[in-house]
């Protein structure tokens, strides 16, 4: 920490500039900051869901972006959303007494044969970052998890994940299920992992190829707009 920092006291920052700075902390990935910060402005009065998208929703988008544009890398990401997780911690009680607006909920989880689980964690963290709810599975899924969960959870989204060229086809399996129950169309259907495309992605029926979490988000908010849109 240069000396610099060491002059900063959150508490003595306006709120314009604290929210700037809890931005940067963001970007740091400073938990404890994070939670100072978040703590410091709901004792001004702010609104829990204000705090969650001036300060931590937004800090999350510019770390989403520069993960996007390669100038921000895995291990900083989640380092980010972990702090932004802490700050979530805060909030989540508070959000649920206020009863503020939710973008949607996802399931989650990486696909039958296959163990990996970063970038399915990084889109996890990403989507609560949004605003989302969202139930993780974890590792090795079969078609039920995935059908259960939807079904308990009365999600909106699917998410699977894949790493690898062998387990990438059982994508398809789980959709080929949702349609065989006919609720296929209840569900907006997200894939992504190393080996996967856009062609991929049309071939078996998903809704739309995620490279990355970012465009996972993004892409999730624009089909949620859609659904609230047509409803």
């Amino acid at each position: 920490m240069s000396d610099e920092e060491d002059d900063i006291v959150l508490s003595e920052l306006s709120d314009e500039e604290l929210v700037q700075q809890m931005h940067d902390d963001l970007y740091d990935g400073l938990k404890d900051e994070i939670l100072e910060g978040v703590n410091i402005l709901l004792g001004r009065g702010w609104e829990p869901y204000r705090v969650l998208t001036e300060a931590l929703v937004e800090g999350m988008r510019i770390v989403g972006i520069d993960f996007r544009d390669g100038i921000l890398f895995v291990p900083e990401v989640l380092l980010a959303a972990n702090a932004m997780k802490g700050g979530m911690g805060i909030l989540k009680p508070l959000l649920a007494e206020t009863g503020a607006p939710k973008q949607g909920k996802m399931v989650i989880g990486t696909v039958k044969g296959d163990i990996h689980d970063i970038g399915k964690n990084l889109v996890s963290m990403m989507m609560e970052g949004a605003g989302f709810e969202v139930v993780d599975l974890g590792i090795n899924n079969p078609a039920e998890n995935y059908l259960e969960a939807l079904d308990k959870e009365d999600a909106d989204i699917l998410g699977m994940s894949a790493l690898l060229t062998t387990t990438m086809p059982y994508m398809k399996v789980v959709i080929d299920e949702l349609k065989a129950k006919g609720i296929r169309d209840n569900y907006v259907v997200l894939v992504g992992g190393a080996p996967l495309n856009e062609e991929f992605g049309k071939a078996i029926g998903a809704d739309a190829y995620c490279r990355d979490a970012a465009v996972a988000v993004e892409t999730a908010k624009e089909y949620m707009a859609q659904r609230l849109h047509n409803q």
